[in-house]
């Protein structure tokens, strides 16, 4: 590629009450808040150098307004821009400064409808790894991926692994003959994924994964979540996928926008990874445990931002079935 996409970086959730929010995610969760004004709250984990990780902007629904990555270079800015502009795909520069501690940024309308953002500068912050002194809630450490719901799963993989460099970790397949793909989990970083993408009505983000830094921070969320009053936010988990093998807790923020919890996923270390692939009907792949997702975590999403009107995008339904037969 003529251009190197470094990692998943940061998302922008919508909100409608900033104090609300404020006291999920700094006050019960942790986040490190950065920075602040009347309409943003930008926060970041403790092992974060870069200024934010997160933003809350407030706005009249809930929702995801864009998801980021950073590349290695100014250049690969003006290579992705080429790139999206031969597609025909719609493109936004935003100037330094326009997001809060961000250098000049690249924002595209991706072919399912999802708005993604590219960086190479950002605003040092102070790296609270070694500062336990201060550390609160489960211990968040980093955001470590998106997961998304577009309708065609094949012709995203397409896109982001042939026109965008992604590598395939693991897949999830239907038991047709021949079999087609219902979801795939793409990376640039060397663990399991950076995006996902999954059969759904979309585009519509599933979540953010925000890493922590041992499976006790799964249970000690839970504990603390209990105990704060938000027992009614834990949507799903604790558990352990077999996909990625990670522990995992799904979370509902005051808005209905859903982060998950997550830790001890595995490194893929060498370029020739064979792909992992499940079948679609194997409950073990979603919680290796056995027990099925509750029916809310296949039909809710949060619906994403046109980069040029600010409004919602459109939604089409699933090509494939939206999810598995072991869930009702």
């Amino acid at each position: 590629m003529p251009f190197n996409i470094l990692r998943a970086a940061h998302i922008e959730f919508r909100v409608t009450d900033l104090d609300r929010a404020r006291a999920f995610y700094v006050d019960t969760l942790g986040f490190i808040e950065t920075a602040a004004d009347t309409d943003h709250l930008y926060l970041r984990g403790y092992e974060e150098r870069e200024h934010h990780s997160l933003t809350l902007r407030r706005a009249e629904s809930a929702g995801v307004g864009h998801l980021a990555f950073r590349v290695a270079s100014e250049a690969d800015l003006d290579e992705l821009a080429a790139l999206h502009a031969e597609r025909g795909l719609p493109t936004r520069w935003l100037a330094a400064g326009e997001e809060c501690g961000q250098g000049r940024a690249l924002r595209v309308q991706d072919p399912t409808g999802l708005p993604v953002e590219f960086y190479h500068q950002m605003a040092p912050a102070e790296r609270w790894l070694q500062r336990f002194d201060l550390y609160r809630g489960p211990g968040i450490m980093r955001l470590d991926h998106f997961n998304c719901q577009v309708p065609h799963v094949q012709a995203a993989f397409d896109w982001y692994h042939e026109g965008l460099g992604f590598w395939l970790s693991e897949s999830t397949e239907t038991d047709d003959q021949p079999p087609r793909l219902w979801a795939v989990w793409l990376h640039r970083k060397q663990n399991v994924h950076d995006l996902a993408l999954m059969s759904g009505l979309g585009p519509r983000v599933h979540h953010a994964g925000f890493w922590l830094g041992d499976p006790l921070g799964v249970i000690r969320a839970c504990d603390i979540l209990a105990a704060a009053g938000y027992a009614h936010a834990i949507e799903r988990g604790p558990g352990r996928h077999g996909l990625s093998n990670a522990m995992f807790l799904y979370l509902r923020d005051p808005d209905g926008n859903r982060i998950e919890l997550y830790t001890g996923d595995y490194l893929i270390a060498d370029p020739d990874w064979p792909p992992i692939r499940w079948s679609i009907n194997d409950p073990r792949r979603a919680t290796f445990w056995g027990h099925a997702p509750p029916a809310s975590w296949f039909n809710e999403a949060a619906l994403v931002e046109n980069i040029r009107t600010g409004d919602c995008m459109p939604t089409r339904a699933a090509a494939l079935q939206d999810r598995p037969n072991f869930v009702t």
